[in-house]
């Protein structure tokens, strides 16, 4: 992406503080990505036929469904629910399938929501393919420290940027905003460049976005990067620095040191560790 000359988007008044962004993302619509809205759809047209399983594989390769999903369930009153429903399959053995499709309605999708604006909506896209790349890696790592809670890892890495992926939807002319200034200054930090334009980082924002749709306790936890001492928070982190540093290649510079800290996280040494990444990534 290069910076236009002129601005792409009309500016809008957008918050600077954590409590009004809070209050801007929650008073927005979230759509979903096109293909997940046609086969809910698809499915909606053979509900006797649909499992929990079924509906939770197309809503779990969603992050802005999955978001969407636990939020909802989240806000039922806590006497249908004992403890936290920490994945997308739980909610739906929680909900039904047909309250489901009685209260999630045909999906307004991404692809519609920033029609005309293709730069904002492939910056989207590149965030989702980046958190689907982590996800996988996280998942890996966990199933090989046998940590039960690999599934909800693997959730927590899909979601850990939907902060990110919000601002993409409804103020894309900060988001490419930030984008031109980390080209142009490969040093400037993303809470650099989100403090001078938001006012605020994003992991501020979304934190709280957590806390106000009270989110599963374990996913919030696993998704606080100040926690990184923790083994579920550093599976995490180090799934998603994986990713951005190889999303164009293995020739990052920084690879050595995510090797490195991987090997440990995973009591391995570093060729077999190398390896294991590879075959993660194939």
């Amino acid at each position: 992406m290069n910076a236009p000359d002129t601005p792409l988007f009309p500016p809008r008044r957008t918050p600077m503080d954590v409590v009004g962004w809070v209050r801007y993302f929650q008073l927005a619509e979230i759509p979903v990505q096109a293909p997940t809205a046609a086969a809910i759809e698809d499915l909606r047209a053979n509900e006797d036929a649909v499992d929990a399983r079924m509906l939770a594989e197309i809503i779990a390769a969603d992050p802005l469904m999955t978001l969407k999903l636990l939020a909802y369930t989240a806000a039922l009153p806590r006497h249908r629910h004992a403890t936290d429903v920490e994945t997308a399959q739980q909610a739906l053995v929680l909900i039904g399938i047909t309250p489901f499709f009685r209260d999630f309605g045909p999906q307004p999708t991404i692809e519609a929501h920033l029609q005309g604006q293709p730069e904002a909506l492939e910056g989207l896209r590149e965030v989702i393919r980046r958190a689907h790349r982590a996800a996988k890696f996280a998942l890996g790592f966990a199933v090989h420290r046998f940590d039960h809670d690999a599934p909800v890892i693997h959730e927590a890495t899909l979601l850990h940027d939907f902060a990110e992926m919000l601002l993409w939807l409804h103020a894309p002319h900060l988001a490419l905003d930030i984008t031109y200034r980390q080209k142009a200054d490969p040093t400037l930090r993303s809470s650099v460049a989100q403090r001078a334009l938001l006012g605020v980082p994003l992991a501020d924002i979304q934190h709280a976005l957590m806390l106000a749709w009270r989110l599963p306790e374990l996913l919030v936890r696993i998704t606080d990067d100040r926690q990184e001492s923790a083994s579920q928070v550093r599976n995490v982190m180090l799934a998603i620095r994986l990713a951005r540093h190889t999303a164009r290649s293995w020739d990052n510079a920084a690879l050595p040191d995510d090797v490195r800290d991987i090997a440990q996280l995973l009591n391995m040494g570093v060729a077999p560790t190398e390896a294991l990444l590879h075959e993660l990534d194939s």
